[in-house]
């Protein structure tokens, strides 16, 4: 976790570096992984660093191993500014996941998951494609695509590699289909146009032509589904 520490040290206060500090010495100390010490520190991230947007380089990015949204974005004006107990929660699981077995670090992620706040699994879910074999974590991922809170949904389907790498054409075309009903930008959907089926475009027309027919506007990004000349038939 050191190049969490220096990259933080520029945008953190004493005490919340104090505290991180402490958290990476005491992991590095222990010999066997000690899971309440663990979710303790992931639990109090933001209690103790913040939640303070963290302006990234494209190297500090890349040095972080925040790739998925590094690679898509690098630094254009479109991506998404990660906050610093984000930044410190990805690493811990990063750093967990180097020191205990696939099926720990599978219930680890779980627990994380299903017990935590909405930050928390905001955190969870990108880091998802950043861990070893991440096409494990599935149900994780397709579970955030029916949460009714809008920051863990868009934490999955905004920004993320995962679910273009990893989604099945049923539940990506849902998680599309959701982003549209829910008013998210289509163009934070990473690598959407590679997964764009017939299905998919078939469901985008019927909605758009639902929408005209009760005499509602149509999400002019809907064109990024279907042909221009489609969707203003």
């Amino acid at each position: 976790m050191q190049p969490v520490l220096e990259i933080l040290a520029h945008h953190l206060p004493d005490s919340a570096l104090s505290w991180l500090e402490r958290t990476v010495r005491d992991a590095a100390d222990t010999h066997a992984f000690d899971r309440d010490v663990f979710l303790i520190a992931f639990g109090s991230a933001a209690r103790h660093v913040g939640t303070t947007p963290v302006p990234l380089t494209s190297d500090d990015a890349r040095l972080l191993h925040l790739c998925a949204q590094d690679a898509v974005y690098g630094d254009s004006p479109h991506r998404r500014a990660s906050r610093s107990d984000e930044i410190v929660r990805t690493a811990l699981l990063q750093f967990a996941a180097e020191r205990i077995s696939a099926a720990e670090v599978e219930m680890l992620l779980e627990e994380c998951f299903r017990l935590g706040d909405t930050r928390e699994r905001e955190a969870v879910l990108r880091t998802l494609p950043l861990l070893p074999r991440p096409e494990r974590f599935l149900s994780i991922a397709i579970e955030a695509c029916r949460s009714h809170v809008q920051p863990v949904f868009e934490a999955i389907a905004c920004d993320n590699t995962y679910p273009a790498s990893h989604f099945p054409d049923l539940n990506f075309n849902q998680m599309v289909l959701k982003a549209v009903f829910t008013g998210v930008a289509l163009k934070r959907i990473v690598n959407l146009s590679a997964r764009i089926t017939p299905e998919l475009a078939r469901m985008a027309e019927s909605y758009a032509s639902e929408r005209r027919a009760a005499g509602r506007n149509v999400p002019a990004d809907i064109n990024l589904i279907i042909p221009v000349a489609m969707s203003t038939q």
